[in-house]
Formats: structure tokens, sequence, C-alpha cells
């Protein structure tokens, strides 16, 4: 009989830490700023020349300060330091709002030391800020679209790239 009442104490105990647990996780993947956060992921884990990914969102707030960001995935087996892409910002018509050629370190030159928060120890996050402070001028459907502009074809060790749209935050 004590030995019931103990176990039945000790799964409330798991069962209240377990839902305490999920809670402070769930607050804390809440982000109010956030509009738009979605990555494409490489099946074959490597970037070819022509693979152009697109990523679509929606804007409902013209005329208010937005933040894009570029996010990347790679090993490090990346046989840069660094990598270059172009990225286009497009009305619903396809029109060209913005366009730009980027280049980001994802190691350290000398060293070789990665950039960025490590995932799973030899993978890698970055986030590069594209827009800040991106006025649109209508609301409606927007897209994003990347080309890798590196001189060899396929980029071995990059797993995804994607698109982050924030609410500036001043």
């Amino acid at each position: 009989m004590l030995l019931t009442h103990f176990s039945n104490r000790t799964g409330q105990r798991s069962r209240l830490r377990r839902l305490c647990l999920l809670s402070i996780c769930f607050l804390l993947s809440c982000d109010s700023s956030r509009i738009y956060d979605q990555n494409f992921d490489f099946e074959d884990r490597y970037w070819v020349t022509g693979v152009k990914p697109e990523f679509e969102f929606q804007i409902d707030e013209p005329n208010t300060g937005y933040d894009l960001f570029a996010n990347v995935r790679n090993e490090t087996t990346y046989p840069n330091a660094n990598l270059y892409f172009t990225y286009f910002l497009m009305d619903s018509t396809g029109k060209v709002l913005e366009e730009k050629l980027i280049s980001e370190f994802l190691f350290d030159r000398k060293s070789g030391k990665p950039f960025g928060n490590s995932v799973l120890g030899d993978i890698y996050d970055h986030r590069f800020p594209l827009l800040l402070n991106y006025k649109f001028q209508q609301p409606g459907k927007y897209k994003v679209q990347y080309d890798h502009s590196m001189r060899t074809d396929t980029l071995q060790g990059v797993l995804s790239v994607g698109l982050r749209v924030d609410r500036h935050q001043p």
C-alpha cells in the first residue's frame, strides 16, 4: 500500500515536470515579431546551379518595417570559406523589387573555424540580413528567390537555405 502511494506521487510529479517543461518550451517558441520562417532542404546535401529555392510569404501591413534574413545550414565538409548568392525579392506579378549579390563567410579564412550556431556537431546554422526595416508598398504575396553564385556548379555540404521575415523591432 505504501509503495503504491509513493509511486502515484512520483508519477504525478513526473507528469507535472513534463507539463511545466512543455509549457516553457511552448512559450519560448512563440515569437510575436516573426511573420515567416521556412527552409528549403537539399535532399542530396548539396546545392546545384539552376536550383533556385523560392519562398512565398504574405504581407498584410504595408508601410510597416520588416527585416528579411537568409538562413543557411551547412556541414563542415563545405569546401569554401564563403558563400556567394543572389537574392531576388519579387511582388505577386513577378516584378523584381530588390536584387543583390550577397557574400558571407561560413568559416574563418585563416583558422577554418566554422561560424554560426552548431546544430549537430559538424552542422552549422547561419542567419544573414538581406533587408532591414524594409517597407512594402502594398499588401499581398511576395516571393524571395535565391541563386548561388559560386564558381563550382555543385556546392557540397550545403544542407538547406531559407528565409525569415520579422516585423522590424526598433
